[in-house]
């Protein structure tokens, strides 16, 4: 058998043949592979990640105050301190904490994903944040700030939030604010009972209530319209499936609610194909933010979970003008709906599913003193850093 084995100096990459097995080895802080039969056991040194392969489970840690994480068994457990934010990392710029979280779910890839930046030690400009969502481009990328140089993201109870589309600032985001609250509570360990978050739409609180985190936002009353000044965008959303009501909100930005007809299935919604260039070409009006198309639920039209308990109604969320084609699940469009369907169905208390390509469940009520209460799990996808 014939070998050929290289030979490199300084610090590359150094191959030597042996059979027909290449052994690889590197020095300084490079990766230094080794293999043993067919598997790969990586090691590192210096500030970079060390993972360690026990079974088929993978345990990183992570130093310096950015992320400090410990896995007990197979379940990951991260801890973070107060000083989650040092902005400043050596010469190569600013750094920030960023966290993305499925919110509206108890799995991960699904539901509505966030993503959820701390600053801690100052705030960032417009642009910059328009920027870091952006690069998310994610349906919303919210900012979480200190109030105060006393708080801290692991103790502080009050804070304020932003919420940012890739293309847009936001008056109201329900899913960011449930992601924002589960940053708080399942990253960064905060204890407190209640958070509140001051934002452009006033003080919005969130609590947990056993496995889920309910949201208090404000009612958001939706008005009927006339269908035909609303033809062309009707057509471009829903086609020729028949409607059954139209009515336009102003409160949250500007949602139109479109009711279809109550014989319409749970699959005709979930097959709707929007044109969105017609959307944003037949809309030229007062302010729109998004088209809820909404049907009342009921068991002959499918409307039921994979327990086969009924929701009260079902929706999607299409939202071009501000980026976002479909918004996954809508916390806040369910400020709109819960008002509507109250009146409706004569009642307050609603189990209801958004019927997007993630989807997700929703446990929502509509109290006497204006404000709508919307609960739902989160899952944390991802945890890092971003350069700005």
């Amino acid at each position: 058998m014939t070998e050929t084995c290289l030979t490199y100096n300084d610090d590359i990459t150094k191959p030597t043949c042996n059979d027909d097995v290449t052994k690889i080895s590197h020095n300084g802080d490079v990766a230094i592979p080794s293999y043993n039969g067919d598997v790969s056991i990586p090691s590192y040194n210096g500030d970079v990640i060390k993972p360690s392969y026990n079974g088929n489970v993978t345990k990183p840690s992570y130093n310096s105050d950015v992320s400090k994480s410990s896995w007990d068994d197979d379940i990951i457990k991260p801890s973070y301190n107060g000083d989650v934010n040092r902005n400043v990392i050596g010469s190569e710029g600013r750094w920030l904490p960023i966290f993305q979280v499925d919110a509206f779910t108890d799995k991960p890839f699904s539901g509505n994903p966030a993503a959820i930046c701390l600053i801690e030690d100052e705030d960032l400009t417009e642009e910059e944040q328009q920027n870091i969502a952006a690069e998310m481009n994610l349906s919303e990328t919210a900012y979480l700030r200190k109030l105060s140089d006393e708080d801290d993201f692991s103790t502080g109870s009050r804070f304020g939030l932003r919420w940012f589309t890739p293309t847009n600032e936001m008056d109201l985001c329900g899913h960011a604010t449930l992601a924002s609250a589960a940053t708080l509570f399942y990253i960064m360990n905060n204890p407190s009972p209640q958070l509140t978050f001051q934002t452009r739409s006033g003080e919005l609180f969130a609590k947990r209530q056993g496995d889920f985190i309910s949201l208090d936002l404000p009612e958001n009353v939706a008005h009927p319209q006339d269908r035909q000044a609303y033809s062309r965008l009707l057509q471009a959303v829903v086609g020729e499936t028949p409607v059954l009501d139209v009515c336009y909100c102003s409160s949250v930005g500007g949602d139109l609610l479109v009711r279809l007809a109550d014989d319409t299935t749970r699959e005709t919604l979930e097959n709707l194909s929007p044109d969105m260039g017609a959307m944003l070409a037949a809309h030229t009006g007062e302010k729109l933010r998004g088209v809820a198309v909404t049907v009342k639920g009921s068991l002959t039209n499918g409307c039921v979970n994979a327990q086969g308990v009924g929701y009260d109604f079902i929706s999607r969320f299409f939202s071009p003008w501000v980026g976002v084609p479909e918004d996954p699940v809508c916390g806040s469009a369910h400020t709109v709906l819960a008002s509507y369907w109250a009146n409706e169905l004569g009642k307050t208390d609603f189990y209801v599913r958004q019927c997007s390509s993630r989807g997700g469940d929703l446990k929502v009520r509509l109290r006497e003193d204006g404000r709508v209460e919307v609960a739902g799990m989160a899952t944390v996808v991802l945890m890092g850093k971003i350069r700005i």
